[in-house]
């Protein structure tokens, strides 16, 4: 135990116990009196057998995710080979011996067992291992060990967005969560959990940047929350209330067993950082599930079928999907606006549910209670989000994902959160990829008289603006003529 020795974890393979297990069951079988034997004194008991100086390491299995002691094939090829040397007798090697595939690929630290008090020593240590490999597996979206978590109907899962400001991300213009409390709900007999009445949610606005604070790349919308009321608050007061909230829902820290929290966003980078940056105190045994990590394993295993991206092109193996984009495919309207951190926390709760159970009931929002502020508004500030964000779209604007049409829709009208996805890096997952300008009102404008113009639309030509005034005289003209044709050409 006290020499300290890295090693890689490929080809530590046999559990160690197991070896002694599978020697014991190859005597029973063939009926070899092993307590007859010179040999016979290693397979007495595990303490025995132990006494041979086992170089060992500890990892956790990558398809079960149980943690072992394990052993080199080599190590026992050796202990075979001291048994030819000082007894005579050869022992075959036994095929039914506990193989496994490490899930570790980091160095890891190799002890070197030859009494039980070092075993019972290295053994304790399997718990902390087996947290701590969780955790990644949870973080990578693994799909195994993220069913099993929802499986286990005992987690509470809290989705959680912040929104802040481009010229300053220390800026946190507004935050928002959602929760559902897994065991509590199970006891209650409401399994599965029907999202309305059984997700605890919320949403709070920072007053000092109310209306003033405006993000231009990704305009976001305080005042759209659609699943409650929001709360206005002080900026010194949020940090307090998140930790309130998180305080509420976890369980006690432990180094050997997971917290009943799952802490769940779309992309973890951004959110976790202001947590770190408010100081908020996050228990060590937390996981951490990524639902754009999730959903990309998923689909990188075949569980998701086919997909396409925007004209029938299919979707890349590694691509991942923005929630705008994931919950299009779950079929989920997407015309609700994300680009508030109430809402995105509720919807992002909501896909990773429908990726588990696709039978949910999506919830209907309600009126967002930005429309007061609308209605105060006077210079129709972009915080308050335009009303058609909310109105249900035409059953042929969104097909499901796999079977989206390579064709556009004139005239057809997004939510500001969908310009933002399509201004994104990330592929957007959508019809007609348009920009902005392509889905102005074509219409005649009866303002101006003059087609394909919205009505107070600048020419920016010189040329243009003469013939502009051009086409009003002579307009006016033929009015004057047609209006009374006894009246000289000329005169008014």
């Amino acid at each position: 135990m006290s020499n300290f020795t890295l090693v890689d974890p490929k080809g530590w393979d046999c559990d160690l116990q197991s070896v002694y297990s599978a020697y014991m069951g190859h005597f029973q079988l063939h009926n070899i009196p092993w307590y007859d034997r010179s040999w016979g004194i290693f397979f007495e008991s595990f303490e025995e057998f132990l006494t041979f100086s086992w170089p060992t390491i500890t990892v956790t299995d990558a398809w079960t995710g149980r943690a072992h002691i394990v052993v080199r094939i080599s190590a026992v090829g050796a202990f075979l080979k001291m048994l030819k040397t000082r007894f005579g007798e050869t022992l075959p090697m036994v095929e039914n011996i506990l193989r496994i595939t490490p899930f570790e690929t980091s160095q890891r630290h190799m002890r070197t067992i030859s009494e039980y008090a070092t075993y019972k020593k290295v053994f304790q240590t399997l718990p902390a291992v087996l947290l701590a490999a969780q955790k990644v597996r949870v973080r990578n979206g693994e799909p195994k060990a993220v069913r099993e978590l929802w499986a286990s109907k005992d987690k509470t899962f809290l989705a959680l967005d912040f929104e802040w400001s481009e010229r300053n991300t220390a800026s946190c213009i507004e935050w928002g969560y959602a929760a559902v409390r897994c065991g509590h709900l199970d006891t209650a007999g409401a399994w599965p959990p029907d999202p309305e009445p059984n997700y605890r949610r919320g949403h709070y606005i920072v007053s000092e940047y109310a209306d003033k604070v405006h993000n231009k790349m990704k305009p976001s919308f305080p005042w759209a929350y659609a699943f409650g009321e929001s709360q206005v608050i002080s900026k010194a007061k949020l940090p307090q209330i998140i930790q309130a909230i998180v305080s509420s829902l976890i369980s006690p820290d432990s180094e050997t067993i997971t917290n009943v929290l799952v802490l769940v966003t779309h992309g973890t980078t951004g959110d976790l950082r202001r947590l770190e940056e408010m100081k908020i105190k996050l228990p060590h045994n937390l996981l951490v599930l990524d639902t754009m990590a999730f959903e990309r394993q998923l689909y990188a295993a075949g569980l998701r079928g086919a997909m396409q991206e925007a004209f029938g092109r299919p979707r890349d193996q590694g691509s991942s999907l923005s929630l705008n984009a994931m919950l299009q495919s779950l079929g989920v309207d997407i015309h609700r606006v994300l680009h508030n951190a109430g809402n995105a926390a509720f919807m992002t709760l909501l896909g990773l549910q429908l990726l588990f159970d696709p039978d949910t009931k999506v919830p209907t929002p309600k009126t967002p209670n930005g429309m007061a502020a609308m209605a105060r508004s006077s210079k129709g500030s972009p915080s308050v989000p335009p009303a058609i964000a909310f109105v249900p779209p035409p059953a042929v604007a969104f097909p499901p994902m796999g079977m989206i049409p390579p064709v556009t829709f004139p005239g057809m009208r997004l939510s500001p959160d969908v310009y933002a996805d399509m201004a994104g890096n990330r592929a957007s997952y959508f019809p007609a990829q348009r920009t902005i300008s392509d889905f102005r009102d074509n219409r005649p404008s009866s303002a101006s008289g003059s087609p394909g113009r919205l009505p107070g639309r600048q020419r920016v030509n010189s040329t243009n603006a003469v013939n502009e005034l051009g086409e009003k005289m002579n307009t006016m003209h033929v009015k004057a003529r047609t209006t009374d044709p006894g009246t000289p050409p000329h005169s008014r």
